[in-house]
Order: structure tokens, then C-alpha cells, then sequence
């Protein structure tokens, strides 16, 4: 087997908004992997100020190891991946991709005969520009939309998630928000009792990580189920963190978590207690999505999965992948195209 890699600068088709501050532009690598004629390719996703691994030239001088180590036909030891989650899940999807190629695995999903049904992401902008994207993913066959929040005054939001309702009842629309840690501990409760007026499905994260007795307090008293993303980065003792804060769902992202069989983990404790769970793609390009949508396919999947990220950017990676009405689906008159990047 055979190893080398190469990048793209991903660029989104309109700013991508978060309480973090404003994305244009988002890095990727892709590991390739070569075996007699067989092809495997993974990517190393990240994004920047949320990726533990995120400084592109240490991250880029550990891909050249790897390639080198694969190439010199040493074993790859599962500690070379510490500290590189992104890394690992590029690494474990190659090896996947190769394999499968190589076996011509056939799924349903991969067959075209089964989608994965989706929320619709509407990105962070102003009354208008959202309520023009609600409706615009309303129209298009969306029951489930995740909105970004934190970055607009706190009235500003509450007046828009006010006009939604008015617009759109709880049956018509299931509404999840994503806060991305904005709130502060002390004002978390009162927000999330005025936000709850407006029959929400679920937050993401609406406090910072690492502040395990707050966010379990929140989780206990919230009128809004909570749901915990970026608390689960870099956490050696899974188990330990459900039992402490008790969430009501985990949200998953494999290259942000260190790959699938780190997700299988998270799902397997999360089933034991109880705890309801959805897979995100963390803005990789088709490759990467395809990749998580393969592995979602084959779950027993009970809510929407955060695969909706794939029209996000203006340069993706050619794919088969397509979207009807609220579903991820394989178009079989469509192909993949690699050219740029092998």
C-alpha cells in the first residue's frame, strides 16, 4: 500500500456565520491511499478555532509522517494519532474507502435505494436573510431545521424565533438550536425559560465546555432538552461525562471526535444510559460526508442527521451525493470526480 496526500481550500458560497465568528474559507486534506488498482481516499477536516488539531502546519507535517510511515511499510501504532482526532478519522475512512473498492461493498444507501433524512442548517444573518433560508428549505421539502444562535442580539433572536412561530406551528416545523457555547452559565436558565416559549426541540451546547456542573444543573432543570457537542472533545473518560452531566442527546462528529469507531463508543454508552444521539458532518467536503453517510446508513437511526452541509461550498468535490426533499441520497446517474485531487 502505497500513501500521498493532497489539499483544498474549501470556499463557502456565502459567509458561514457561527457565535464564533464568520467562516470564508475552511482547509481540507485528503490522504489517498493505493493498492494494486484500488484507490481509498479520506479526509483530514477541521475547522479552525473548534479543532483540537487545527494549526495547518503541524497538522500537515504529522499527514507527511503518516504517508511516510505507510509508505515504509511500518505498523501504525493508535497512539501516533493523540492529539490529531481529524487525522485519525482520514486515516480510518481511507482504509474504508480502500477496502471497500477493493470488495465492492453494496449498500442500500451506495445502490440509491435508501436516503438518510436530514435537517436543514439555516447559518447565522439577520431577520430577513433567515427567515428567507427557513423558507427557502420549507419549500424544499424540510421538516427539520437546526439554526445557529448566539451571534444576533438576544431580542433580536427571540423576535425571529417569535415571527417563525407565528409563521411555522411545532407540527409544520421541528426547530433545534445550535448556540455554540454563547451563553454564560449565570444567564443560561433565563435564556433557555424565554427561548422555551417557542416550542424548541433542542440546544446544542448553549454553554462553554468544560463547566461539567453548570452544564449538568442545566441539564436537569432546562425546559429545552439539551444536547452536548462541543463537550465531548477530547474526552478520554466517556462514560464519566454522560454519568456527571446526564444531556438528552449527544451530537456526533467523527472528524472532530477522532473517527467512527470513537462515535460506535460514544453511541454504545450513550444507548446503556439512555441517551439519544445524531451524527453531524463538521464541514468536510462531499468526501468526508459521503463517508459519514455511509456509516449512518447502516444504524438503526431514530431522529434527522446533520448531513446538510454538502451545497455549503462552492468548490465541493464532485459526488454522486444529492438531496430530495428532507434526504441525503446516492443519484446513480451522477459520479464521483477525483481528478483534482489524486
Amino acid at each position: 500500500m502505497k500513501a500521498n496526500y493532497s489539499s483544498r481550500l474549501l470556499k463557502f458560497n456565502f459567509p458561514g456565520a457561527t457565535s464564533r465568528g464568520v467562516l470564508h474559507f475552511k482547509p481540507s486534506f485528503f490522504l489517498i491511499l493505493k493498492k494494486d488498482q484500488h484507490i481509498g481516499i479520506g479526509e483530514i477536516s477541521i475547522i479552525p478555532g473548534l479543532s483540537i488539531d487545527d494549526n495547518i502546519l503541524i497538522l500537515e507535517e504529522k499527514l507527511k509522517r503518516l504517508c511516510s510511515i505507510i509508505n515504509d511499510a511500518t505498523a501504525i501504532d493508535d497512539s501516533f494519532f493523540n492529539g490529531f482526532p481529524s487525522l485519525k478519522f482520514g486515516y480510518e475512512t481511507a482504509l474504508k474507502n480502500l477496502n471497500e473498492t477493493k470488495n465492492n461493498v453494496i449498500t442500500k444507501f451506495k445502490e440509491g435505494k435508501k436516503g438518510i433524512t436530514i435537517n436543514g442548517l439555516i447559518w447565522m444573518g439577520s431577520q430577513t436573510e433567515m427567515l428567507s433560508r427557513i423558507k427557502e428549505k420549507l419549500n424544499n421539502g424540510f421538516r427539520c431545521l437546526k439554526l445557529k444562535i448566539g451571534a444576533l442580539n438576544f431580542h433580536e433572536e427571540l423576535s425571529l424565533l417569535k415571527t417563525i412561530r407565528s409563521n411555522f406551528t411545532e407540527q409544520d416545523l421541528e426547530l433545534r438550536l445550535d448556540a455554540n457555547g454563547a451563553f454564560s452559565a449565570n444567564e443560561a436558565g433565563n435564556k433557555l425559560a424565554e427561548i422555551s416559549k417557542y416550542h424548541i426541540h433542542s440546544i446544542e451546547q448553549p454553554i462553554a465546555k468544560s463547566q461539567i456542573e453548570q452544564m449538568a444543573n442545566l441539564c436537569e432543570t432546562s425546559p429545552i432538552p439539551i444536547a452536548l457537542d462541543e463537550e465531548l472533545i477530547n474526552v478520554v473518560y466517556k462514560l464519566n461525562l454522560l454519568e456527571q452531566i446526564k444531556p438528552q442527546y449527544i451530537i456526533l462528529k467523527p472528524s472532530i471526535l477522532g473517527g467512527l469507531k470513537e462515535c460506535d463508543d460514544w453511541i454504545n454508552l450513550a444507548n446503556k444510559l439512555g441517551i439519544e444521539w445524531w451524527a453531524t458532518s463538521a464541514l468536510e467536503s462531499n468526501v468526508g460526508l459521503n463517508a459519514i453517510a455511509d456509516w449512518i446508513s447502516l444504524k438503526d437511526i431514530k431522529l434527522p442527521q446533520g448531513l446538510g452541509t454538502g451545497q455549503v461550498f462552492s468548490n465541493n468535490i464532485p459526488s454522486p451525493l444529492t438531496i430530495r426533499k428532507d434526504k441525503l441520497w446516492i443519484d446513480k446517474n451522477k459520479s464521483w470526480d477525483y481528478q483534482d485531487l489524486i
